[in-house]
């Protein structure tokens, strides 16, 4: 025993859950001190959908329709209770669903980003003007020759 808060375990066993409560321990520490730096993270995306939801219908609810009257309120109020109801029991069942939905998002669009900016170099680097360059024909139909109304098309593969 090294260190003065280190104490024996009953029986003179090592206690299983130390290591994991010491690293809970830190983790909690680390996160209030990033907390109290940072501000607060965004949370889940399951978290993020919910506040949406909140806000939308906070902000709707706000609306005042002079014309329509307090009966349109109420209809208004009662529909966005009703998409709210139906919202949360699939949040609630569903928490990691979204977090998996907003990372697939992210990949499909940094895919999306990759393909343009390739297209787009290939037009840049083109001929000597910049622009894009004719693409080679060999005089056969279908061997590369340019499409129909001056559009070259975008090979995604």
């Amino acid at each position: 025993m090294s260190d003065a808060t280190e104490r024996p375990a009953p029986h003179g066993e090592p206690d299983p859950d130390a290591w994991e409560q010491a690293c809970a321990e830190d983790l909690a520490a680390e996160r209030a001190r990033r907390r109290e730096r940072y501000g607060q993270q965004p949370g889940s995306a399951a978290e993020e959908l919910r506040k949406l939801v909140d806000a939308v219908t906070d902000k709707v609810a706000s609306f005042q329709l002079p014309l329509a009257g307090v009966a349109a309120q109420d209809v208004v109020q009662q529909v966005l209770a009703q998409a709210k109801a139906a919202v949360e029991p699939v949040i609630e069942r569903n928490p990691d669903v979204f977090d998996h939905l907003a990372s697939a998002g992210s990949e499909l669009l940094a895919a999306y980003r990759a393909a343009v900016q390739g297209q787009e170099g290939r037009w840049t680097r083109g001929g000597p003007t910049g622009g894009p360059t004719e693409p080679k024909t060999s005089g056969k139909p279908g061997d590369g020759d340019a499409p129909a109304g001056g559009t070259e098309r975008i090979d995604l593969d």
